[in-house]
C-alpha cells in the first residue's frame, strides 16, 4: 500500500443553501476548532424575504464564510444570489445536473445543503456564467422586447388568418400585410368600405404597379361583415399598442447599452448581426470574455456544438449538447438567415451547408461560427470585423484543386515533390 496525499480543498469555509419558494436551508462547513485536519457543520433553516437573507448574512459572517454556493432551482436563487452578492459574499451558482446526491441517501433539503456544501468545498462542480449587475439589467429589457415582439408577431398572424377568413386575400399580393398601405386598407375596411377599386386605389408607391392585382384581392371583402371589422379592431390596436411598448424598451436598451457602444459596433459590423441583434448577445453573454476561457467554452455554453454520447458501439440520443439559452438561441438563428441571404464568408457558407447537410443544421454552424466570432471581437475592443468574401471557400477550393493537378502532372513525370508553402500561400 501507498500513502497518498488528498489535494487541499477548494473552499476552507463554505456555505450551500438549498432554495425554496418560500425558504431554504443553510448548511456551513468550516474547520473544526478541536482538530482543523476535521470538519464543522451545521444546518439552518431561514426565508427568503429580505430580513431573512440579512440574519443569513450576519450568521455567514460569524462563521468568517466568504463564499455562498447555491443550485439554479427555478428562479428563487436570484433573490438570495443576488442580495448576498450586495452584501460582499462570492457567491456561485451550481447547475443541479452536477451535484445530483448519490443514489440510496436520504432525500431531504438539509441533506441537499450538507451535500452541496461537500462538493463545492471540493472543487467538484463548475459554476455557472451569472452576468454583472448592468448586464443583467439590460438582458431584463432586452429579453421583455424579444417577448413583446414574439407576441406582436403572433398577433399580426392572426389578424392575416382573420383576412383569410373573410376572403380578403391581401396577403397574397403585398409583402408586408403591415405596412402603410396595407394598413391603410385594413383601416378602410373596418370603417365599412367594401369597395375594390376604391381600396385598390390606396396603393403608394411601387404597390401601385399591382393594382389589377390587388383589385382581385379585395373582390371578396363584401364578405368581410361586422363581426370582422370589430375582431380586426382589436387586432391592430394590440399591434399599436405592442409596438409602442418595444418603442419604449428600446429607447430605455439604448440608455443602458451606452458604456458598450464600441462592442456593439464591433458585432454591427458582422453579417447577420445588426444592432438589435448585437444588443441581445451583448445582454446574454456580457462583454467579459474571461469567464468563458476560449470561444469553444462559450460555444459550448450555448449548446451550440454537438456532443456524441456512445456506448458499446451504439451513439445515444441525437448528438444535441442539450438545451442551451433560448434568447440567445433565437438571436443566433435569426442572425444565421440573415447573413445567408448576404454576399458574405457567413453567407456562402451557410448556403453551401444548408444545401448539403439542411437548413436547421446550416444554422446551428452559423451560430458556432458567429460566436466564435463574436468572442473574438468582444476579447479585444481594438479589433474590427472584416469579411473574406463571398468568394472565400471557392477560391480555396479552386487553389487546391490547381495544386492538386501539378502534383499529379510532376508524379506522372517520375518527381518527387515535398511543398513548403511560402508567401501567401501560408
Amino acid at each position: 500500500m501507498e500513502d497518498v496525499e488528498d489535494e487541499r480543498l477548494h473552499l476552507e469555509r463554505v456555505a450551500a443553501l438549498d432554495i425554496g419558494k418560500a425558504g431554504l436551508e443553510a448548511c456551513v462547513r468550516v474547520p473544526a476548532k478541536a482538530n482543523p485536519a476535521r470538519r464543522a457543520q451545521e444546518v439552518r433553516s431561514f426565508g427568503t424575504t429580505k430580513k431573512e437573507i440579512l440574519l443569513l448574512a450576519a450568521w455567514l459572517r460569524e462563521h468568517q464564510v466568504g463564499a455562498v454556493v447555491m443550485e439554479s432551482t427555478s428562479d428563487y436563487w436570484r433573490a438570495p444570489f443576488f442580495r448576498l452578492e450586495a452584501e460582499g459574499f462570492t457567491c456561485e451558482l451550481l447547475d443541479a445536473k452536477q451535484v445530483k446526491a448519490l443514489p440510496g441517501r436520504p432525500k431531504t433539503d438539509k441533506a441537499d445543503c450538507v451535500w452541496l456544501a461537500k462538493v463545492a468545498e471540493r472543487g467538484m462542480a463548475a459554476k455557472c456564467f451569472v452576468p454583472p449587475e448592468e448586464i443583467r439589467r439590460l438582458r431584463t429589457l432586452t429579453r421583455y422586447r424579444r417577448h413583446l415582439t414574439e407576441e406582436r408577431s403572433r398577433e399580426k398572424a392572426r389578424a392575416e388568418k382573420l383576412l383569410e377568413d373573410a376572403m380578403v386575400k391581401l396577403s397574397v399580393v403585398v409583402s408586408d400585410l403591415h405596412g402603410v398601405s396595407s394598413r391603410e386598407m385594413m383601416e378602410a375596411l373596418i370603417a365599412g368600405n367594401r369597395d375594390p377599386k376604391v381600396l385598390a386605389q390606396m396603393a403608394r408607391g411601387r404597390m401601385r404597379a399591382k393594382l389589377g392585382a390587388l383589385e382581385e384581392a379585395l373582390d371578396g371583402a363584401d364578405t368581410f361583415s361586422d363581426h370582422h371589422a370589430f375582431v380586426l379592431r382589436m387586432m391592430l390596436d394590440n399591434i399599436d399598442r405592442l409596438s409602442e411598448q418595444i418603442d419604449k424598451l428600446t429607447a430605455q436598451i439604448e440608455e443602458l447599452i451606452a458604456p458598450f457602444e464600441r462592442q456593439v459596433a464591433q458585432l454591427d459590423a458582422v453579417p447577420g448581426l445588426g444592432r438589435t441583434a448585437a444588443q441581445d448577445l451583448i445582454a446574454e453573454v456580457g462583454v467579459d470574455m474571461s469567464v468563458f476561457a476560449t470561444p469553444a467554452h462559450l460555444v459550448s455554453w450555448a449548446k451550440f456544438c454537438p456532443q456524441v454520447k456512445q456506448s458499446a458501439g451504439k451513439v445515444k440520443g441525437r448528438n444535441s449538447r442539450g438545451r442551451g439559452n433560448r434568447y440567445l438561441a433565437g438571436v443566433l438563428g435569426e442572425a444565421a438567415v440573415s447573413a445567408g441571404r448576404t454576399q458574405t464568408r457567413i453567407g456562402a457558407r451557410y448556403r453551401h451547408l444548408a444545401k448539403r447537410r439542411g437548413k436547421a443544421k446550416a444554422q446551428v454552424a452559423i451560430g458556432n461560427t458567429l460566436l466564435t466570432v463574436a468572442h473574438a471581437l468582444l476579447s479585444d475592443p481594438r479589433t474590427d470585423y472584416h469579411d473574406l468574401g463571398a468568394d472565400y471557400y471557392e477560391a480555396r477550393s479552386q487553389h487546391r484543386r490547381q495544386v492538386a493537378s501539378h502534383l499529379r502532372s510532376l508524379q506522372r513525370l517520375g518527381y518527387k515533390v515535398t511543398l513548403e508553402p511560402t508567401g501567401e500561400a501560408a
